[in-house]
């Protein structure tokens, strides 16, 4: 997956639609990232952060138990391992040191289910930057330990009251709270969203997951390269970092979506967060609201690049229930020892679903990234168990 073609687009997705006062910084943003992506003392300062700071590379996990009951091979990508407990920490480990680049001392950052939110207070407090983080009070009141974390980290977390109280407003407020502060403050966004050039880097800072798997996969299968390469979408950046990894093979590509987000399942052309996507809208083009039991699944769209593998046919994006996800979470505990973040059980309760449904033929061998562990969800889990 190379990066976006002029204006930041991803065929008819992507751009840069930010209100006037933001163009600038977002201009500053892109080229700061170009060229620091250029700089091999930049790359090699972010993986040795990545290796000492973060714990990488995360290892690639057979799930015996658990391929024998469904007749596939199931090889688990494990963020959970990764220091605070998901994929985030890549994206955020690159985006601090840029911008400690830019002279910035600050970072702003929106969180739904609290993993980019303690990422983001964890990098502040290792790099010596301030940390201010929106999140929704409803994702408050159901991730109190990743709240706790991040104020123990130094954060500040702004609670969100608009709107449904979500991902989806916490990102507007970061985003005009940024307005006013472009001098002294960088915007970490978490996902493959938002104005150009944020799908791209944050992409290209998340592809460390794909590309240390196809390594790993490389050594570990005959073929080399697994049948299915499955990860949960939200906004869609674990998905983006594991699939630049195998969009040149012939690997099928399956994005998971929650039932009340599919973004790229049921989503129209809009425009929500300075890019043009796929959003869930009413018939008068309004964004409606989501909803999953995973609060990091819980937007109303999905990243410019997703829309673009779907409309080119590389990638299917597919849908899951609540009660799938919990199910398949329990199981993979049970089976393997592993509490799943129940974003991440979105992606296995289809691995379940296709092998038991012939979707995935007998002996296939399917590459899933655990995109984080089950240790925020305790609460929630414990009021429907």
């Amino acid at each position: 997956m190379g990066g976006p073609r002029a204006g930041g687009r991803f065929g008819e997705y992507g751009g840069r639609y930010a209100p006037e006062s933001l163009v600038e910084a977002c201009r500053e943003v892109d080229e700061a990232f170009r060229e620091a992506w250029a700089d091999p003392g930049f790359r090699d300062a972010l993986a040795g952060l990545l290796a000492a700071h973060a714990g990488r590379p995360t290892p690639l996990t057979p799930a015996e138990r658990l391929s024998e009951a469904l007749g596939v091979r199931l090889y688990l990508k494990r963020e959970d391992l990764a220091h605070t407990g998901s994929h985030k920490i890549n994206n955020v480990l690159g985006q601090a040191l840029l911008a400690t680049r830019m002279g910035r001392r600050r970072l702003i950052a929106e969180t739904g289910a609290g993993q980019h939110g303690v990422a983001t207070a964890t990098a502040a407090a290792l790099l010596g930057l301030e940390a201010t983080v929106f999140m929704g009070e409803r994702d408050i009141e159901r991730q109190e330990l990743n709240v706790f974390r991040m104020r123990m980290l130094g954060a500040e977390v702004i609670p969100v009251t608009a709107g449904s109280r979500t991902l989806k407003d916490a990102t507007s407020e970061a985003m005009r709270h940024w307005v006013g502060a472009t001098g002294d403050s960088h915007y970490c966004i978490g996902s493959v969203i938002g104005p150009d050039p944020y799908p791209w880097m944050v992409r290209e800072f998340q592809r460390v997951i794909g590309d240390e798997a196809r390594g790993q996969c490389a050594a570990e299968l005959r073929t080399g390269v697994p049948d299915h390469v499955v990860a949960c979408v939200g906004g869609g950046s674990n998905a983006a970092g594991t699939f630049a990894g195998f969009a040149d093979t012939p690997a099928r590509l399956v994005g998971v979506e929650a039932e009340g987000g599919a973004g790229a399942a049921r989503g129209r052309l809009g425009v929500l967060h300075g890019c043009r996507s796929l959003f869930l809208q009413d018939g008068d083009g309004q964004i409606t609201e989501a909803h999953s039991i995973a609060p990091g699944l819980d937007y109303p769209g999905v990243g410019p690049e997703h829309a673009h593998l779907r409309d080119l046919g590389r990638a299917r994006y597919v849908t899951v229930t609540d009660d799938e996800a919990i199910s398949a979470a329990v199981r993979l505990a049970r089976t393997e020892g592993i509490v799943p973040a129940l974003e991440s059980a979105h992606a296995l309760a289809w691995v379940i679903r296709a092998a038991d449904e012939g979707d995935l033929p007998a002996g296939s061998a399917v590459l899933m990234t655990l995109s984080g562990r089950g240790d925020k969800d305790v609460s929630t889990l414990k009021e429907l168990l």
